[in-house]
């Protein structure tokens, strides 16, 4: 298994190919890469895709007191 970042994968194989594998339409890809969202794509030996988005944990700035 290699873990790639979503822009580096869709440079290498392309934006619909990796849509295909990951079974969403490439607009769905091409939003998440203009959003810059951190999603990391691992890619098992079959050639079969998985992706994960990495976000701050809490998501929301807490308020002031």
């Amino acid at each position: 298994m290699k873990k790639k970042p979503l822009p580096d994968l869709v440079a290498e194989k392309g934006q619909a190919a990796v849509a295909k594998a990951l079974g969403v339409s490439p607009a769905a890809i091409s939003k998440a890469l203009n959003a810059e969202r951190e999603i990391v794509v691992t890619v098992s030996r079959d050639g079969s895709m998985t992706a994960q988005e990495l976000k701050p944990f809490p998501s929301q700035a807490r308020r002031a007191a």
